[in-house]
């Protein structure tokens, strides 16, 4: 699935050729695209045309447009969104902005066009039907228009907003270990799997360190590499192992060359040469090294 990265190259290639367009008109090509619309597809296009899409936000994972409303004169209504439309890339969705006569995609699940003459339109494709896009009314007063199905979605590390003491308090309240607590998205928001294993690889962190026994030095410490790995993977435009992942104009990330610990079970540790090991965790894998990162002591 998508992480932050991921998710924020999407974000901004919509900022770039969506902000400030009209909707003309939406065609839902697949249902369970908008499975969380229970009104149905035919609802769903029409309360999305005519309206405004605003400047493309993120939340961890998440992403929304924020639908602008259209003041009588015809002008978009700049006051707090009150409706926006929230995109999930689940394992396999993508957002692409493609001329009007581009052919088809095989899993092409909704297609957006635009009141304007730019001449392209967005598509949302998922090939496994796993994501989706929904309308939701927007958190009262929220400047960003915030959907409400996602209030409780912590800020992610690269927001600056984020609150690293009460991110530290939190870790040492909880009774878990801390990659269980980087994956908790109402603890902090955007870490995934990938990035867990590599920001833990450089704070030399194994998975399963109780997080009461981070100091607060340590806990920061921890942060300045998640922050680290994720600002050098959005350099490359993300982590991509296949075509499933690939930005609004379909291009694929690169930072997969550049893992030091996700998916290198058995080649040496970049940083003292010892095989990489992987186990299995939370239906998942954990990749780690056994001699940076020794297991925490049973007692």
């Amino acid at each position: 699935m998508p992480e932050l990265p991921e998710v924020e190259v999407v974000r901004r290639g919509l900022e770039r050729w969506v902000r400030d367009r009209t909707v003309a008109d939406v065609a839902v090509l697949h249902p369970r695209a908008i499975r969380r619309h229970l009104a149905g597809p035919e609802d769903f296009a029409a309360q999305l045309r005519g309206r405004r899409l605003g400047a493309a936000r993120r939340r961890g994972k998440y992403l929304w447009l924020p639908l602008e409303a259209e003041t009588p004169a015809g002008t978009p209504d700049r006051a707090a969104p009150d409706r926006a439309v929230l995109a999930h890339l689940g394992m396999s969705g993508q957002l692409l902005v493609q001329p009007h006569d581009a052919l088809d995609e095989k899993h092409l699940r909704i297609r957006v066009r635009f009141a304007d003459a730019n001449g392209t339109e967005l598509r949302f494709v998922d090939q496994r039907t796993f994501g989706g896009l929904s309308l939701h009314d927007t958190v009262p007063g929220d400047p960003d228009g915030l959907p409400d199905v996602i209030a409780h979605i912590a800020r992610d590390p690269l927001d600056p907003a984020f609150d690293e003491d009460a991110f530290h308090a939190a870790l040492r309240r909880r009774r878990t270990t801390v990659k269980r607590a980087l994956l908790d998205q109402s603890l902090i928001s955007g870490v995934g799997n990938i990035y867990a294993d590599e920001a833990l690889w450089r704070a030399r962190l194994h998975y399963d360190r109780p997080t009461a026994t981070l100091t607060r030095p340590r806990s920061a410490e921890l942060l300045t590499h998640i922050r680290d790995v994720m600002h050098a993977a959005l350099a490359v435009g993300g982590t991509s192992f296949d075509s499933l992942y690939v930005n609004v104009n379909g291009e694929s990330g690169y930072f997969d060359r550049s893992l030091d610990a996700y998916g290198r079970e058995d080649e040496p540790c970049r940083r003292c040469g010892t095989a990489m090991r992987r186990r299995p965790w939370m239906n998942r894998s954990s990749y780690f090294c056994p001699r940076c990162q020794r297991p925490p002591r049973v007692s």
